[in-house]
This record gives C-alpha cells, sequence and structure tokens, in this order.
C-alpha cells in the first residue's frame, strides 16, 4: 500500500488514505453477513485499504516525524488482485461532480 493525507469535506482534519494497493483487497464486501446481533447486512462494505492507511498513518505521523514505513503484521485478509478504483465511486454516485 502506498498511503497519503487528506482532506474530508464534511470534517476538520486530515486523515491516511491509500493512493495504491497490490495483494490486499481495497474494498471488503460484507452484504449478506450477519452482524453479532444475527440480522443480515444489506449495504455494509469495508474500505479494508483506507482503514489500515487511516491506522498506519497515525504511527507515521502528520509532521516531521521522519517515519516513512509502517510494517504490518498479523492482518487476516485473502492475497488477491486488487486496484485502487475499488475504492472510488462511480460518476453517477459521486457527490460532488
Amino acid at each position: 500500500m502506498i498511503i497519503d493525507s487528506h482532506g474530508r469535506p464534511w470534517r476538520n482534519g486530515t486523515v491516511g488514505v491509500t493512493i495504491g494497493v497490490s495483494g490486499l483487497p481495497a474494498l471488503v464486501d460484507l452484504r449478506g453477513q450477519e452482524d453479532l446481533s444475527g440480522f443480515k447486512l444489506k449495504v455494509t462494505t469495508v474500505g479494508v485499504a483506507d482503514e489500515l492507511a487511516a491506522g498506519a498513518s497515525l504511527l507515521m505521523g502528520q509532521a516531521a516525524e521522519k517515519t516513512p514505513v509502517i510494517h504490518v503484521r498479523g492482518f487476516p485478509y485473502k492475497k488477491r488482485k486488487a486496484s485502487l478504483q475499488e475504492l472510488i465511486r462511480p460518476e453517477e454516485e459521486d457527490l460532488f461532480r
């Protein structure tokens, strides 16, 4: 993964996001699975790459910390081809175009 920080339209503060991903899923679709209460998930997809990027960004810092690399171990995932495009909303769902 390659990450960077960016701002968000309706929130203050920067957050780490993925700008490149390979070998692990960028998105995990949980629709159809059950939650802890046994309810079937209808819309849940997890932006795994951005979740990991946000955590790594906290460890790397946003200023002069000089920590350019974070090594994550123990994260369970199935290796597969992935693309950053998985995280990009289709134009018809984009709220800002």
